[in-house]
């Protein structure tokens, strides 16, 4: 059984990627697989005692079935709510792969399933020349995109999409979130996007801002494979 490197992007900033990376390390683990996660650059970080801390990070750790440390998920925590490249910028830093690779590198040693998590969306800048889609292509990685149900969806999708295959990427899956509580047509626009994209749509996430991880991860896990070979 081959391991499974998948990193979760979306459609756009603040559309549930990280309810859905968390939920996906819940429902690989009830598969019995033993789970990584890892969110490379964190921007709003928030000061304590030990350093700058992500909630997304920290969730995605408290979802981990292996052991590892924060610096080992989040190798680049920035307080400032920007840009990955500008909060480095300002921050007088530059990402650096070769720490990201040393960390991705710990944690595949540790994994059957590692789960990365992204910043904001697929061509989010890393640097003046890098981004997130170039990192997930240097890391060979499978994409999953969650989709934010609003208006605007379909281009940004397709768009996204389009980009990640371009790059040679396979694109896992898809995941269709509900957002707008208000947006109409939303039926015939996720019937729009599975008639238009080649990979699965692995769910519909009702509008339930309060919903536990415990509950996405019982709706995600009916659409995962069984098996985590690719």
């Amino acid at each position: 059984m081959r391991p499974l490197r998948l990193i979760v992007t979306d459609t756009d900033t603040g559309v549930g990627k990280t309810r859905v990376a968390v939920a996906l390390c819940r429902a690989f683990a009830a598969q019995g697989k033993s789970v990584a996660a890892m969110k490379p650059v964190a921007c709003g970080c928030t000061p304590t005692p030990a350093g700058l801390r992500n909630d997304d990070a920290l969730a995605l750790q408290a979802a981990m079935t292996v052991r590892a440390s924060y610096a080992q998920i989040n190798p680049y925590a920035f307080a400032a709510p920007i840009a990955p490249h500008l909060a480095a910028s300002d921050a007088g830093m530059r990402i650096d792969f070769e720490v990201l690779d040393r960390a991705y590198e710990r944690l595949c040693m540790q994994s059957e399933v590692l789960i990365v998590e992204g910043a904001g969306g697929w061509l989010v800048p890393l640097d003046a020349e890098r981004s997130f889609a170039q990192l997930a292509a240097h890391w060979d990685l499978q994409v999953l995109v969650v989709v934010g149900l609003r208006l605007g969806c379909l281009n940004h999708a397709l768009l996204t999409i389009e980009s990640i295959e371009r790059r040679g990427l396979r694109v896992y899956g898809w995941i269709a979130n509900h957002i707008d509580p208000g947006f109409e047509r939303a039926a015939d626009n996720i019937a729009s996007l599975t008639s238009r994209i080649a990979a699965p749509c692995l769910a519909v996430l009702d509008f339930a801002p309060d919903a536990d991880t415990e509950a996405v991860a019982r709706t995600l896990g009916a659409g995962l494979p069984s098996d985590v070979t690719p």
